[in-house]
């Protein structure tokens, strides 16, 4: 049985234990966030399409803002001390809210709205940033090859199992308890990163380094240093940090583009908030069993196979096919499939393949590059999907004209994504060399 499982699943018996972790941990995360999503996107409609291009730039101001302030929490905190801060500031955040609603109703109306739809953004891209660049530090990068996928199968349950839970508790005890419950799964998220982290080995007696499977060691006591800005500078020092960035950019733009996309057809049934609502959620539900699907077994038996490289081109690839189709149809049946697919394909076999990138870099890479990386240039990337497309919608340009854009860009983000898996098995080679070789010094301690 245990082969078998081996087998199936690419997790050995000493990895079980921490995987399970990880996993509970994005489960956690993703039923906090999900238990809120589909009321951020109705919230954010109340003013119109044009009003949510302004929010969109509106995250984008405060996550630059917010950078420094996490970078100078990496610099100065231990690891779990860190993360923990981040958590209970979203949690308190959380408490913020539900408070207001409660003993303030009478100030809860459109702007508050579009101050949540912010706040949630960010909230949204930080807490998944945390979650990643933890397993990015706490795994190595074949280990990420193999299980990354199965780790993000529990970020799915808890995105099907959040919609599932607001629809069961919002009559019994309201649409603002909602936000305790929120605040309950983060810290049950900050339980399980606790554990990640203390699974980890400190020793380095306790693996060996040239196994490319062992995990790397960490101690808990280290505190990475360096500047608060020092995340930002690193990424237009470094080609392959830069390389990232850029995909990630057009990550974002794609995504923007359907997103408003989506927007427009949705706000085309009606102006009633709970009908909006209730599409957005079930375009959720819909996208998530789609991503389930995908998950566990075949995202890691992909990069495995197929390496890295290949599996960061085929989200692009899916992009073009399914800008081409919407063209074509240009219905909201054929929008909820484009839509499940991107994201099933972006969770369930892309984002663990991204994820893998930064298991080659610095620790202090690991956490300041990539926090400005999936906070503020994903969010730029939004402004930039967001302007685009309405710019094409003032020009009276329909479907068909958005696809004559976002065909052409795939078609460099697929060339990119093989780029970037090739440049990353580069630099895992130089590493296993420092580790064998005596006076190199692995990548892992490079600045």
């Amino acid at each position: 049985m245990t082969a078998i499982f081996q087998r199936i699943f690419n997790v050995r018996r000493d990895e079980l234990v921490p995987v399970l972790f990880a996993a509970l941990f994005f489960f956690c995360i993703l039923t906090a966030l999900m238990l809120l999503r589909p009321a951020r996107d109705a919230l954010g409609l109340q003013r119109g399409i044009e009003a949510v291009r302004w929010l969109f730039i509106g995250t984008a101001v405060i996550t630059l803002l917010v950078n420094p302030v996490f970078g100078l929490l990496v610099s100065r905190f231990r690891r779990l001390h860190f993360i923990s801060l981040t958590y209970v500031f979203f949690a308190l955040s959380l408490l913020g809210f539900y408070l207001l609603m409660v003993l303030t109703p009478e100030a809860v109306g459109v702007t508050s709205g579009q101050v949540f739809y912010v706040w949630f953004s960010v909230f949204n891209l930080f807490v998944t940033m945390v979650f990643w660049a933890l397993m990015a530090d706490r795994f190595s990068l074949e280990q990420g090859k193999r299980f990354f996928g199965m780790i993000a199968v529990g970020g799915t349950c808890g995105a099907i199992f959040g919609p599932w839970l607001a629809s069961v508790l919002v009559r019994p005890i309201g649409t603002p308890a909602l936000l305790l419950v929120s605040a309950g799964f983060l810290m049950l998220a900050l339980a399980a990163a606790w554990m990640v982290a203390r699974l980890q080995p400190e020793q380095p007696r306790e693996v060996d380094p040239a196994d490319p499977e062992a995990p790397p060691v960490v101690s808990e006591h280290a505190i990475i240093g360096g500047s608060a800005w020092e995340g930002f500078r690193a990424v237009f020092r470094s080609r392959y940090l830069l390389g990232i960035a850029a995909y990630v950019v057009i990550l974002a733009i794609m995504a923007t583009f359907i997103y408003f996309t989506r927007l427009q057809m949705v706000a085309a049934l009606g102006d009633d908030l709970d009908l909006r609502t209730t599409w957005f959620a079930r375009i959720d539900l819909i996208t998530q069993v789609a991503t389930l699907l995908l998950q566990g077994i075949v995202a890691g038996h992909l990069m495995k196979r197929l390496g890295v490289h290949v599996t960061l081109a085929l989200l692009p690839v899916t992009v073009a096919l399914g800008f081409i189709g919407l063209a074509i149809v240009g219905s909201l049946a054929a929008l909820i499939v484009f839509e499940a697919t991107f994201r099933a394909v972006q969770r369930a076999i892309m984002r663990p393949a991204r994820e893998t990138l930064y298991t080659v870099v610095s620790r202090e890479d690991k956490y300041k590059s990539k926090a400005f990386i999936d906070t503020f240039v994903y969010r730029g990337g939004d402004v930039v999907g967001a302007q685009t497309e309405g710019l094409l919608g003032r020009l009276g340009m329909g479907l068909a004209a958005l696809a004559s854009v976002a065909v052409p860009l795939a078609l460099a983000w697929a060339a990119l994504g093989f780029w970037l898996g090739r440049a990353q098995q580069r630099r895992a080679g130089h590493a296993d060399q420092g580790a064998l070789v005596p006076g190199l010094e692995p990548l892992e301690q490079r600045r």
